[in-house]
């Protein structure tokens, strides 16, 4: 598809429904900005907010049809969405994912020291029935979060627990999709109080091959299991604090690595089981003091562990990789309010990341095992510590935002194997101080201005410093000395909202500096495999635009559109940033009665033929770069008081896909559907 037909159908829909948007009657009740906390660590409406951001609201989650947490973020204004495999699915942000965009869950850390550059899955291993909404902030996040927020900072937050009358309620839902692609039921209970209130629920899902459009057919292997609890209490001490706390844990088994078996001439290749547990205690307290408003305590223990099984045709020799990294955090936020216009957030951050890492080699036809040396230093460490100040300020038409963050951690490597490359012992303290401007203007009451500075960093974590062995057809050994990663963020936009229409334009610019890149060993072989290392050795840019726009059509129709546009330059290789998402956009136009909907929805992708050479070696992109595609999708629902059936089709045309730097076609004509009890 090329350009010119994507911006036609994006803006087609702008003529035709917005030639009136001043003369209907006022309704309150329309378009009310969803409340955004992950920009500033303080709750303000989205209009006002200084920074371009994207919110989905409960209601979108259970209308979407959304089959995982990353693709219920597909469409979104300035995310782009890829999938190595069917178990996974990896969230670009303004160009940049993987260990360069942030993920929070609760105002807790997701990522840790073993994230990797590019895309990985483990946005996949949070459950999407847990989560309530989700905030996207874009070319922001460093001085409010730390390292790796130089995209931006998906924040997910899980149901809240409120307080009120006493009861008991229970959920129970099931869905089910065609040609067995998917199979899913939870089961869920809560209780209320006026002083407690309590919540637990299991999710068991069964994914099959997924069947891709036309004449891709069924993509065997790409299925899998996973089975997902939750739980979380909430108790009043005394009448100004609260203390929460919150369990989750998700089991995946046998997600398959489609492209290794299809394209890379792999027997088996699974991760087996994919396993994530966070548990966390959240302390809330209201003093009434003017420096300290409010003070929040979040303990966080988490673990991943992820266990890969893999065998090459015509290799005597099988292996098993095995990673466990355990993270404890520890953050306090104190909210001061210093004047009517004027207050702020600070607060102290410490995570501490402990990583063991094995392999073993099984002969095909044998029972011996030999060990090997991990893709990680069995036995790292990285401390993570952090200061910083949020200052939050208004004076009559102008609201500011400023902070500064200074980031310091501390990593320990003994590398004692005999493998080449190996490091031996390594202490090394990278250090980083951000700062960030905003300032957002209100032309009146229902338009606005807003301009943005912000820097960025990215610290060098484990995965940079001790990876150790085949990484897609090279042999990747350690590096030393590595320095954060940079990023530069200025963005210009402008929102307008009445009751009948919102939107929102943004445009922007993100300079890259001190990248970690992999470079080639000059003369160097493993096995026949060329050497490589990781260095700071990259400067690149991205720029770019972001459109949103809401229009409620009568009392019962709304249409809603968003597109995004990207454009990445290597400036140290003189070729394009790799994997940059093609023109993309979402359209959608839905009817709402009462306890009835039923919307069609269009998405599109340009095609992506500007590639680096990384692009074109990378066996997940078609020779020449990714076709564009046109899906179309339908889905309908009713709301009851005990039942709630929703329902849908995707891909009507049954069109053959694929999203930029997958490594499996997205889904054909499916019909799913979803019944929901509640008591």
């Amino acid at each position: 598809m090329c350009y010119k037909k994507l911006f036609s159908f994006l803006l087609l829909p702008v003529w035709s429904f917005g030639q009136d948007i001043g003369g209907a009657k006022k309704d309150t009740s329309a378009f009310l900005d969803p409340v955004v906390v992950t920009a500033t660590r303080k709750s303000m409406e989205g209009y006002l907010l200084p920074y371009s951001y994207t919110a989905i609201d409960s209601q979108k989650i259970h209308q979407s049809g959304a089959r995982t947490t990353p693709e219920l973020l597909m469409g979104s204004a300035g995310v782009f969405v890829q999938k190595t495999n069917h178990g996974g699915g990896s969230a670009f942000v303004r160009g940049l994912t993987g260990n360069q965009a942030l993920i929070m869950l609760d105002g807790i850390r997701f990522n840790n020291s073993t994230f990797r550059y590019g895309p990985n899955q483990y946005l996949n291993t949070i459950d999407l029935y847990t989560i309530d909404k989700v905030e996207v902030i874009k070319g922001a996040g460093s001085v409010q979060y730390g390292s790796d927020a130089m995209g931006g900072v998906i924040h997910l937050f899980s149901h809240e627990l409120d307080f009120g009358a006493r009861s008991f309620k229970a959920k129970a839902i099931g869905k089910a999709v065609s040609a067995d692609m998917e199979y899913t039921g939870r089961g869920e209970f809560s209780y209320q109080s006026s002083g407690f209130v309590f919540s637990a629920g299991y999710t068991n899902r069964k994914f099959g091959d997924l069947v891709g459009g036309d004449s891709t057919g069924r993509q065997s292997p790409s299925g899998y299991t996973e089975q997902s609890f939750d739980a979380k209490m909430k108790f009043r001490l005394g009448n100004t604090t609260t203390v929460s706390l919150v369990h989750q844990y998700t089991r995946q088994e046998n997600v398959p690595l489609y492209h290794r078996v299809k394209l890379e001439n792999y027997a088996y290749y699974f991760f087996s089981p994919q396993e994530r547990s966070l548990s966390y205690l959240k302390l809330e307290s209201q003093t009434g003091k003017p420096w300290m408003q409010s003070v929040s305590l979040i303990l966080s223990l988490q673990q991943s562990f992820e266990r890969r099984d893999y065998l090459r045709n015509g290799n005597a020799n099988r292996f098993e990789e095995k990673d466990r990294v355990k993270t404890a955090g520890a953050t306090v936020d104190l909210y001061s309010s210093w004047g009517k216009s004027w207050n702020s957030n600070s607060g102290i951050e410490y995570y501490y990341d402990k990583v063991n890492s094995a392999k073993y080699q099984y002969p095909v036809n044998g029972t011996a095992m030999q060990s090997l040396r991990g893709l990680y230093p069995d036995g790292a460490s990285n401390q993570n510590f952090s200061l910083y100040t949020l200052h939050h300020l208004q004076a009559g038409k102008f609201n500011i935002e400023g902070g500064i963050r200074y980031n310091l951690l501390d990593i320990q490597i003994t590398d004692t194997s005999k493998a080449p490359g190996s490091l031996g012992k390594v202490n090394v303290r990278p250090s980083s101080l951000v700062t960030n401007a905003a300032l957002g203007y209100q032309l009146n009451q229902r338009a606005g201005l807003f301009v943005s500075f912000s820097t960025g960093y990215r610290a060098p974590n484990i995965d940079d410093m001790g990876s150790l062995g085949l990484v897609d057809f090279r042999y990747e050994v350690p590096a030393y000395g590595l320095k954060p990663e940079k990023s530069y963020h200025t963005e210009l936009g402008y929102r307008f909202r009445n009751q009948q229409l919102s939107t929102s334009v943004a445009v922007f610019y993100m300079h890259l500096s001190n990248l970690i890149t992999r470079v080639q060993v000059p003369g160097q072989q493993v096995n026949g495999y060329n050497v490589y290392t990781k260095q700071n050795s990259q400067e690149s840019y991205l720029r770019g635009a972001e459109f949103e726009w809401k229009h409620r059509l009568s009392a019962s129709f709304s249409f809603d559109m968003s597109a995004t546009y990207l454009f990445g330059q290597n400036l140290s290789a003189q070729e394009p940033m790799r994997r940059i998402p093609p023109l993309n956009g979402r359209a959608q136009i839905k009817y709402q009665h009462q306890q009835w909907y039923v919307a069609i929805e269009n998405m599109a992708a340009a095609t992506q033929n500007r590639l680096a050479q990384g692009d074109k070696d990378d066996n997940r992109i078609p020779a020449g770069g990714t076709p564009g595609w046109y899906l179309v999708n339908m889905h309908a629902g009713h709301t009851g008081k005990y039942l709630s059936i929703r329902g849908g089709m995707q891909n009507i045309g049954n069109i053959d896909y694929r999203t930029h730097g997958s490594g499996i076609n997205g889904a054909g004509r499916n019909v799913w559907l979803s019944l929901q009890y509640s008591l």
